[in-house]
């Protein structure tokens, strides 16, 4: 490994060996060699003078890519992908002049651009599918277990654990629908020419649209595509990158939702990401237990959400049939948003798949609120008795102040259970008080919703998913 010159942290320590390999030099290269043999195929068949033996060189040559030759040619011509043709053409002596013919660069480029972008979505999908998966786990099993919830991170009416999941799965499920929609609305450029008007087709076939009108969809199916963009200027609308890039940023907002919670309930000592034996979570502080899992998904959520207004802005700002301010930016915006968005799921899933649970404290933190919580329901049982609703009323904001005074101010248990019973206008034992304080009581139809959703939604998604579901995820660093 070089130490004397600067390398990703993405691919250093975040990003997976198989979303690497979509964004390689190897995948991009192969591709234009594909897209090269699929053009001169297409040609043939459509009566252009191209050999037999002229389509198998190509495919001969089609993997073993002679970079050294690309790499002197590009420093003499300044041109990516003239240098490539030339190399390819020096393997393929029989073949070289019909390489690239009638083509643009934006040919080999704009359309491996979208080949590469549908691949990493595909990865992607993955990722986010085993995510739900691992997430359906967790919610079923904890559906029952009442928990606190919280508004404005305020004690309020209680929840389950499980259902507070499904808060988190229904985020990253309508993540999955905007990616399923992008990915299923991708299409290649096609072989448009050099401001998309085709001229180049119109020599190279008399002028015979009826034949120029196949070449894009025999292209197209070629390289595993429905169809191409009926029109464009030299390249793809730079749109399209910013749909892409804004299905990455939107899991990457849910991911850094998530890891917010586990963060603060890790805090509360009610929920804790996985902690390896030997992890060390502070230089200084041998007991501490840091979140950095969560943490990092925060960390690199920002990063995707803030990535996306590169394709935004370079869609923004194209001018006519192209410009080239768009290059140099895309080499960067979209193979990272990938590269990080990777890592992000991978931290997900080994999140979600090692979440421990702690319900003693969580049944603590619980019953220490419970009591204002029953308070609607005490008030009913002593109107039962013969109390007036209005008086009970005012008793009970009263009481309710006085025992929070004692927990905040006086650092005292919750006594609003025995002030209640103290007071005879209630006409309730403190016996009878507590049979109010079955957490389950509270927690309205939060395991009900839970089985609905797994059941209606998430089920059906696993099930027609099967496939791709039991991955892991190992976190490098």
């Amino acid at each position: 490994m070089s130490t004397d010159n600067y390398t990703s942290p993405l691919s250093e320590r975040y990003a997976s060996k198989e979303m690497q390999y979509i964004f390689s030099q190897d995948m991009k290269f192969r591709t234009w060699r594909r897209l090269w043999i699929a053009l001169a195929e297409t040609e043939k068949e459509l009566g252009l003078d191209i050999t037999q033996e002229q389509i198998d060189e190509l495919k001969a040559h089609q993997d073993d890519i002679n970079y050294d030759v690309a790499k002197e040619r590009e420093k003499l011509v300044r041109h990516d992908v003239m240098s490539h043709v030339y190399a390819y053409g020096q393997q393929c002596p029989n073949a070289k002049g019909i390489i690239h013919l009638g083509a643009t660069s934006c040919y080999v480029g704009d359309n491996t651009d979208i080949i590469i972008m549908s691949e990493a979505l595909k990865l992607v999908r993955k990722k986010l599918v085993n995510v739900l998966a691992e997430l359906a786990k967790f919610a079923e099993k904890y559906k029952a277990l009442p928990t606190l919830a919280f508004t404005h991170f305020q004690p309020a009416q209680p929840t389950t654990v499980g259902k507070r999941a499904t808060l988190w799965m229904q985020e990253f499920e309508m993540d999955l629908e905007d990616l399923d929609y992008v990915l299923g609305s991708l299409k290649l450029l096609g072989s448009k020419g050099t401001t998309g008007t085709q001229a180049s087709f119109k020599e190279l076939f008399d002028n015979n649209n009826e034949i120029i009108d196949k070449i894009d969809p025999m292209i197209a199916q070629k390289m595993g595509f429905e169809c191409c963009y009926p029109v464009s200027g030299q390249t793809y609308s730079r749109k399209v990158d910013t749909r892409v890039a804004n299905v990455l940023a939107g899991i990457a907002a849910s991911a850094h939702k998530f890891s917010n919670d586990i963060r603060l309930l890790q805090h509360l000592k009610e929920i804790e990401e996985p902690f390896e034996k030997n992890q060390i979570g502070s230089s200084a502080m041998a007991y501490k237990r840091n979140p950095m899992r969560s943490e990092r998904i925060a960390s690199l959520s920002r990063y995707v959400m803030i990535d996306a207004l590169n394709p935004a802005i370079t869609s923004a700002t194209q001018w006519f049939e192209r410009t080239l301010d768009d290059s140099a930016n895309k080499r960067l915006s979209i193979p990272e948003g990938f590269l990080a968005i990777d890592g992000i799921l991978d931290l997900c899933l080994n999140v979600v798949d090692g979440l421990v649970v702690y319900d003693k404290v969580i049944t603590k933190h619980l019953m220490s609120e419970l009591p204002f919580m029953a308070t609607e329901n005490i008030m009913m049982d002593a109107v039962k008795k013969g109390g007036d609703r209005q008086e009970l009323h005012e008793k009970i904001r009263q009481l309710s102040m006085e025992a929070g005074k004692h927990v905040k101010a006086e650092g005292k248990d919750n006594d609003l259970l025995e002030l209640i019973a103290a007071d005879e206008s209630f006409g309730l034992t403190l016996e009878e008080l507590q049979e109010n304080m079955d957490p389950a009581k509270y927690t309205g139809r939060a395991e009900y919703q839970v089985e609905q959703y797994l059941k209606n939604v998430i089920q059906p998604i696993l099930d027609a998913n099967k496939d791709v579901l039991g991955m892991t995820a190992e976190i490098n660093v």
